[in-house]
């Protein structure tokens, strides 16, 4: 394969192994081939529907890829995410706490953040996550210390490529007035706003094939008061833009809420306005059946974060009942220092194996014979590789509100795509079963190629836009001096 770097009008992905459009069919395409005219996908073809000319003159033009013995699937897309929490991660401190002694240990560090560690954290976590087939991330950066802005992560990113949606975060409500972070770590409130507006209004692009959306993220219900959960709902629905933050996360953070505001953690958030198609929650691993039923009824959407919930020791969050129930789902890596990964696709798979052992361990079922049946007398198929995949496809687009331009393989959509090497060790066998399914049930496959609005990204494993020798080392270096506190 040697595609250019720049996009041309018109490119071919030709006879993959398999093209897994994650379509309204859900058609699954052997030998099937893509066209892709600049940034946007044309045309898709089974095998043998290509007309032997087009073909011809694109193998003239040099804008055929040999894609034969590679999956096709679409970019997979990230929910959830703390990109500067890469300068953290496996901190001996924090390595076993449950989530609020985790944020304790951890914000005294964070408060030590700077503009360049930001930068070059999120450039890190885009090159990890590009690396492993994802094309869109948002990030939800909620403090900013010693100068550091949402602006520093925004131009880092511009320097990947990858399509970003940059969530402003905040924390208004310190110790002192009953929250969970230092007060040295809030901020003003008509500040958070003020930002969040000037955020809004210079870099926010609502466009089908936006590459840049800004994103009003309080962070949490125990760091932010009811007042600025409100306003930020009210700013970026008059702006046209979308809300997250985390909720019910574990059982702390539910007790807090019912201590707090004498609610649950969804009461709590349809009495500030935080229910709708255009919020998503992080986690909800203790989200009640009430609030599935909710959540369903409202379009609101959910990040589930498996091995963060797993790390922190947070739960088994119900994502079978919310599919189930209506709800939109996406997959998260969440924070780097919770996960330790910023691997989309190992992802998928630990939310599949998540799914089933949540099964196994559930209260039994009456069947109509009033015989009780328990998880693992009913099989392990709570989740399906198909259907974690689809999560981190369709369904991470459909959170982040790009159902209609991310997340499939469609003519019209973003040519937002990637080839995966199925001729590894560890998929010998599996890909010769069934090659979408060893995405999931073996250890990830290398990227082969991604692209981003149809310009190359990634190229047998490397970056295209990035130096990763440097960038890491650089990166280290800044990690040794946030955790000793050096200048």
């Amino acid at each position: 394969m040697t595609p250019s770097d720049t996009p041309p009008r018109r490119r071919l992905l030709h006879a993959a192994t398999l093209v897994a459009t994650f379509d309204d069919t859900r058609r699954e395409l052997p030998g099937g081939s893509v066209l892709l005219h600049d940034e946007r996908i044309e045309a898709v073809y089974a095998a043998g529907e290509l007309p032997a000319a087009l073909l011809e003159t694109l193998r003239q033009a040099g804008e055929v890829i040999d894609a034969r013995g590679l999956l096709l699937t679409p970019g997979l897309i990230n929910t959830h995410h703390h990109m500067y929490q890469s300068l953290t991660r496996a901190v001996p401190a924090a390595q076993d706490a449950e989530l609020f002694g985790w944020l304790r240990t951890l914000y005294p560090i964070w408060a030590r953040l700077t503009p360049e560690m930001v930068r070059v954290s999120t450039q890190t976590a885009m090159a990890e996550l590009l690396l492993a087939g994802c094309t869109t991330s948002s990030d939800h950066l909620y403090l900013y210390p010693n100068g550091v802005r949402l602006d520093d992560a925004i131009e880092a990113a511009a320097d990947v490529g990858m399509r970003f949606h940059a969530a402003r975060g905040s924390m208004s409500v310190g110790e002192s007035a009953g929250g969970l972070p230092p007060d040295a770590l809030v901020e003003r409130e008509d500040r958070i706003l003020a930002d969040t507006q000037r955020l809004i209004e210079t870099y926010d692009d609502a466009g089908r094939y936006s590459r840049l959306r800004i994103v009003a993220a309080p962070c949490s219900p125990f760091s932010v008061s009811p007042d600025l959960m409100r306003e930020s709902a009210a700013l970026a629905r008059s702006l046209g833009t979308r809300l997250h933050t985390h909720l019910a996360e574990n059982d702390h953070d539910v007790a807090y809420s019912r201590a707090r505001f004498g609610m649950t953690p969804t009461e709590y958030a349809q009495s500030v306005g935080w229910l709708g198609e255009d919020v998503w929650h992080a986690h909800c691993v203790q989200l009640d059946a009430e609030g599935i039923a909710r959540f369903a009824a409202t379009g609101t959407g959910v990040a589930h974060c498996p091995c963060s919930n797993m790390r922190l020791a947070s739960g088994i969050a119900p994502v079978r009942r919310m599919l189930d129930a209506g709800v939109p789902v996406g997959l998260g890596v969440d924070g780097s220092a919770s996960n330790d990964g910023a691997h989309l696709l190992a992802e998928a798979r630990q939310a599949l194996l998540l799914a089933r052992v949540g099964r196994a361990l559930a209260p039994p079922e009456v069947g109509p014979d009033g015989q009780r049946r328990y998880g693992c007398d009913l099989g392990p198929a709570e989740m399906t590789a198909r259907q974690v995949l689809e999560l981190a496809t369709r369904g991470g687009a459909r959170v982040l509100g790009r159902a209609h331009d991310l997340g499939q393989i469609t003519p019209g959509y973003a040519a937002d795509l990637v080839l995966w090497r199925l001729d590894g060790l560890a998929q010998a066998g599996a890909a010769v079963h069934d090659p979408l399914a060893a995405l999931v049930f073996t250890q990830a496959p290398p990227v082969a190629l991604a692209l981003v609005g149809g310009r190359v990204l990634v190229q047998e494993g490397r970056l295209t836009t990035l130096d990763l020798g440097p960038l890491l080392e650089r990166h280290n270096r800044l990690a040794r001096q946030l955790l000793r506190g050096e200048p």
